[in-house]
């Protein structure tokens, strides 16, 4: 005998000349809609060749199933709601802080810049080049040169001592290890957030004196004005980063088990029920 479900399709495509998927707007019928033309089946079914009780059973242990899955959808979709709103929470408490993030444009007002570059590995010698209208204004070198983020401040004198002009920069920074071999360093910027944009995804974009960032972009906020040129982010704290990120993935997996468990046993409970109904 073909599947229950495979008789409702057919039903309703008989009854109101669609089927359980409407091409015209992409609406699905509900689980009422189902259960209304499974109810409907059964009080029109053939009393000489009624549907087999087994089979029955196990499409009810299906719908079953089917309803913890709309569910897990449901709640799904709400975890993502909630965590985009706390994301916009956060990201009205950055305005008036110091952020920051990966990029190489930044503005230079007269006062001291502030900036850092990123090693994916140990280098032997890190020069950082401050290029303002396409002309190399300053050239540095990098202190810090393990792997991990660091960061220095330019006090705004060009290499020939005179003071650089204000204006917006392009920071360009070159790494090599001690056999020669040149590594390719991230360029990290520092800056205030002035505002923020609420209307991008995932938290939205911050506005700061750099330009928009990506809420999800920042790797770090200090409050205005606080100096971390001395500060390196070691790998204790990335490691303490990524275990907090790994946390919430099993605490999520950990959920979906759970619920995976549960479908489990309804669709052995209706195994269950089936066999007793054929014995």
């Amino acid at each position: 005998m073909s599947s229950n479900i495979d008789v409702l399709n057919s039903t309703a495509a008989s009854t109101t000349g669609t089927s359980l998927y409407n091409t015209d707007d992409g609406s699905v019928m509900g689980k009422e809609d189902f259960m209304t033309l499974l109810v409907a089946q059964l009080q029109n079914q053939d009393p000489l060749n009624p549907d087999d009780p087994t089979e029955f059973t196990a499409q009810l242990a299906q719908f079953s199933s089917l309803e913890q899955l709309y569910n897990i959808n449901e709640n799904m979709e709400s975890l993502v709601e909630s965590n985009a709103n706390s994301n916009q929470l956060s990201a009205l408490s950055t305005i008036g802080k110091d952020v920051v993030f990966e990029g190489n444009e930044t503005s230079f007002s007269g006062d001291p810049l502030e900036f850092g570059y990123s090693l994916p590995t140990t280098a032997a010698e890190v020069t950082i080049s401050l290029k303002h209208d396409g002309a190399t204004v300053a050239t540095l070198s990098g202190t810090g040169l393990t792997a991990g983020n660091h960061f220095l401040t330019w006090n705004g004198f060009t290499d020939d001592g005179e003071a650089a002009p204000v204006g917006d920069y392009t920071i360009s920074i070159s790494a090599q290890t001690a056999s020669g071999t040149s590594i390719f360093p991230t360029a990290l910027v520092k800056s205030e957030v002035t505002g923020v944009d609420l209307a991008g995804s995932a938290g939205g974009n911050l506005v700061t004196r750099a330009g928009e960032v990506a809420f999800t972009s920042i790797i770090g906020v200090y409050e205005s004005g606080t100096s971390i040129s001395s500060s390196t982010t070691d790998d204790t704290e990335e490691e303490s980063d990524e275990e907090s990120a790994l946390d919430s993935m099993s605490d999520t997996v950990d959920t979906l088990e759970e619920t995976v468990d549960t479908l489990e046993e309804t669709i052995e409970t209706g195994e269950t029920v089936a066999d007793s109904l054929t014995s």
